[in-house]
């Protein structure tokens, strides 16, 4: 009895030290007396996972230019624990901007959760501050919830994609300052689950220095790799020269990635972006001496793509077809005048992949009101043997706004061009070549595929009055290769026409439609053959050896010894009859 009291001793002093450090990690914070940032709803993160912080501030002020941070201090509480990993993706400050007085303005920060915090809620401490670098300005508690990852989680944002890529992953941001060359080296992050080939990360540009701060030399930005595995990672390395009228403050970059998830798959497309931060002059400088002229001041409008679509939908290499493009004047009050479009297509092996049908590759448009349209409708073709993929169009824009003169800019679309599937098929080999009801034929011969597309699931079927209906499974085949196809074919009845036996031939394209051939080859069915024999219509082989044979004789012996036997008997038992 007295063991048992010293256990139960030990397991509540146990459960008193257990419990308070169990609650000593997570904390809910009562907001309700915050003055500056407020919740609708807490944000909800998972551990290991990215999660957005989301909240809006309200401020009895204004900011002309804040900042908004999480705030993590060792010696502010050791018994809290905090839930996000200190990365710098964690703690560096983010832009909000402008904020005015009385104003909702809604900020969302992401953080990487720790993989080894407890579940529950976490208070988690912000600030806004009015600068970048200075001191930490108003702080307040914001609320979140970290729920434990599950290894069978499968909601979307969660699930492990076949491709996914990630830039700048455990990366600081790049920094530079004019007039200095900004060098910086890129990590490109591919995070699925499988290998992704033919990856081109090309960068969008803008000659517009508010949006892209960099000077543009280079003909081309596009980075290329062959292949970038599940979990590797590569480097794009850029040199740029920063644009002398450039603000400082931080720059969203993007990049377009083109990839393919096999060797053979079908081209895809996913933009990703990443920060760069200049350090120029700050808005509220002049960039011009009085009286000097400054182009880059001129207001102008900005003509973009609104809409595109082809028809026929399908463009095909070889074929014809029109590219019916809206453009739109996208600003809200700047028109755009004696406009020039000018297209311009992308090559492939040196030659333009496009080209026009008919009429001339440019186009003028009188005048575009501010947010308003005007349709392009060109007849153009596609040039026989490229590779089925998306192809670029650029159109090259020169226009006038009332302050602009030759304004220029360029924008783009992309045309998926299909080629048609093409195949011829091998000699056939019919062993035998005719049969009987009941027999098989060996039937053997080759599909060569002669186009530049996969022939996807391709089959082979048989069948005719005469035969048993069969099929071969030949699978993919790629171009310039060849499937073998060797069946057995049973005869089930007697040919009653030509002999001639259907072939169709299905394969599907990489969207699932499928395609039928026909073709025919002779094979005829012949009545089943006789297997009984009856002895007595069979003449008998005349002896060629007439010499003398013991054994014949003592069996002839026999056989007369037996009739004569029989005979006697016969004749006492007709004579007893008699009698009788």
């Amino acid at each position: 009895m007295n063991g048992v009291k010293k256990v139960l001793g030990i397991l509540m002093i146990l459960l008193m030290v257990i419990i308070p450090q169990m609650e000593s990690f997570a904390k809910l914070r009562n907001i309700e007396s915050n003055n500056v940032f407020h919740q609708d709803k807490i944000p909800v993160g998972k551990t290991g996972k990215m999660m957005s912080v989301t909240f809006y501030v309200e401020t009895g002020s204004d900011y002309a230019d804040a900042w908004a941070g999480i705030a993590y201090d060792d010696e502010e509480d050791e018994n809290i624990e905090f839930p996000f990993e200190l990365t710098s993706e964690t703690t560096d400050r983010k832009h909000v901007g402008k904020i005015s007085k009385g104003k909702k303005k809604s900020i969302t920060i992401s953080a990487r959760v720790r993989r080894d915090i407890p579940e529950g809620y976490y208070g988690i401490p912000v600030y806004l501050a009015d600068d970048k670098e200075g001191g930490r300005g108003i702080q307040e508690y914001i609320n979140v919830y970290i729920q434990k990852s599950a290894t069978t989680d499968s909601s979307e944002s969660e699930a492990v994609k076949d491709v996914e890529f990630t830039l700048g992953e455990g990366q600081s941001t790049p920094r530079g300052k004019y007039p200095d060359v900004l060098n910086f080296g890129l990590n490109l992050a591919n995070t699925g689950k499988l290998t992704a080939f033919d990856v081109t990360a090309h960068m969008i540009m803008d000659k517009d220095s508010t949006v892209f701060p960099f000077e543009i030399n280079d003909a081309n930005y596009d980075r290329h790799f062959d292949k970038i595995e599940s979990g590797g990672v590569t480097s794009l390395d850029y040199s740029f020269a920063i644009q002398k009228n450039t603000y400082t403050g931080y720059y969203p970059i993007k990049l377009e990635i083109t990839y393919r998830d096999s060797t053979e798959g079908e081209i895809k497309k996913t933009e990703e972006q990443f920060f760069v931060h200049i350090q120029n002059k700050d808005k509220d400088e002049t960039t011009t001496s009085p009286g000097e002229f400054n182009p880059n001041d001129r207001t102008k409008a900005r003509i973009v793509v609104d809409s595109y679509r082809t028809e026929p939908k399908d463009v095909y290499a070889g074929e014809t077809f029109d590219l019916i493009i809206v453009m739109k004047n996208a600003s809200a009050s700047v028109a755009a005048s004696n406009i020039l479009f000018t297209l311009e297509s992308e090559k492939a092996n040196d030659s333009a992949v496009f080209s026009m049908e008919e009429g001339s590759s440019s186009h003028a448009v009188n005048s575009l009101p501010a947010n308003q349209t005007t349709e392009l409708r060109l007849k153009m073709s596609a040039r026989a043997g490229v590779d089925q993929r998306s192809y670029s169009i650029t159109i090259n824009e020169q226009y006038d706004s009332p302050e602009y003169k030759n304004a220029t800019d360029k924008v783009s679309v992309d045309i998926p061009v299909r080629q048609v599937a093409r195949m011829n098929i091998g000699s056939f080999e019919i062993n035998p070549d005719s049969i009987s009801v009941g027999d098989d034929a060996n039937i053997t011969f080759q599909i060569n595929n002669t186009g530049k597309v996969v022939l996807y699931n391709l089959m082979a079927k048989f069948n005719a009055d005469s035969i048993k209906e069969n099929e071969a499974y030949i699978g993919n085949v790629k171009p310039g290769e060849s499937g073998n196809v060797d069946v057995n074919l049973t005869g089930k009845a007697v040919t009653a026409d030509d002999g001639k036996i259907n072939l169709t031939i299905s394969y599907e394209d990489e969207n699932g439609n499928i395609t039928e051939e026909t073709r025919d080859f002779i094979l005829n069915v012949n009545e089943e053959a006789e297997t009984d024999i009856d002895i007595t219509d069979q003449p008998m082989p005349e002896e060629e050896n007439k010499g003398f044979n013991p054994l014949l004789v003592i069996i002839g012996g026999g056989l007369s010894s037996v009739i004569i036997a029989s005979a006697v008997i016969l004749k006492k038992r007709k004579a007893k009859k008699e009698q009788m």
